[in-house]
């Protein structure tokens, strides 16, 4: 999971901590410390984007700020995973499902035994499985929620739980979705056939943030429920895009090549992890002379 810092050209550590926090998710691999980078990228263009489409759109924190600041006039986000797409449903198409879900939350006594508990229930509607959901996100580890991912413990100054549930702020980011719904509209489903159904749209730009690793390493299936992609598929489909888009993949030998092997540019933007690593993240697109 990323902090929210990472360097600018000139190797200075900018923090995106000023960055609004507009996704009641903790996501492995969020990309709120891309968001600058966004704002870079839809504003290099000579046109407003018509729709932006976010085919994996797990946090969805770049389609909610590009929904927010207006960066498009339309915002589309799909989803695959059934438990996160019960959150999107519910705060975005779900009429009241987004203030029942924020008054959920700020009355939930999260105690240990009621947490587990709600996790143990069989939720019987789209909305109980969306609080359910979004539980299960703030007191797992790392915010994981695939099979197997264990709750915090200790957690940050010995909250243990506590530790990353704040419900009045949960519940502001959840309202100031509602707030905004009309400008987006929500799909569960694949990735790839939605790439496919909209690639004639030239009005349209895409950002592709799949949340799976195309090397040899296994993080996908440890921190996500569907961890499997075609990725020289997707980059087929890419390729075949009318309209602009930005990819964002691990910085790996594999991703380089299918890079290079369908002519896009590729640049490295340097960033930070968890343990304070420097790390480099690729970004792949047709035309990436935007980047300063």
């Amino acid at each position: 999971m990323w902090q929210a810092s990472f360097w600018d050209d000139t190797g200075r550590i900018i923090n995106v901590a000023s960055v609004p926090q507009r996704s009641p998710f903790r996501y492995p691999g969020g990309k709120t410390w891309l968001i600058p980078r966004i704002r870079q990228w839809l504003g290099s263009l000579a046109y407003q984007p018509a729709e932006f489409v976010e085919p994996f759109a797990g946090g969805a924190i770049v389609g909610l700020t590009v929904a927010a600041e207006g960066l498009a006039e339309h915002v589309t986000l799909i989803e695959r995973d059934e438990a996160v797409a019960a959150v999107w449903q519910t705060i975005i198409h779900d009429e009241g499902g987004g203030e029942w879900l924020a008054e959920r939350i700020v009355s939930f006594d999260l105690t240990p035994e009621a947490t587990r508990a709600s996790l143990a229930a069989i939720p019987q509607t789209t909305r109980e499985v969306a609080f359910q959901t979004i539980l299960k996100n703030r007191v797992n580890r790392g915010g994981i929620m695939a099979p197997g991912a264990g709750m915090v413990k200790t957690g940050e100054g010995g909250r243990g739980l506590l530790s990353r549930w704040y419900p009045e702020t949960l519940k502001r980011r959840i309202l100031e979705i509602v707030r905004i719904r009309d400008r987006i509209t929500f799909t569960h489903g694949d990735g790839i056939p939605a790439l496919r159904d909209c690639a004639g749209r030239g009005d349209a730009v895409f950002f592709i943030d799949p949340p799976y690793t195309a090397s040899g390493k296994n993080a996908g299936s440890r921190l996500y429920s569907h961890p499997d992609l075609d990725h020289e598929l997707l980059f087929d489909i890419a390729s075949a895009l009318a309209g602009n888009f930005l990819m964002t993949y691990d910085d790996a030998e594999e991703v380089r090549h299918l890079a290079r092997s369908h002519r896009f540019d590729m640049q490295t933007v340097a960033m930070k992890n968890t343990h304070h690593a420097k790390m480099n993240e690729l970004l792949i697109g047709r035309n990436l002379n935007w980047i300063r």
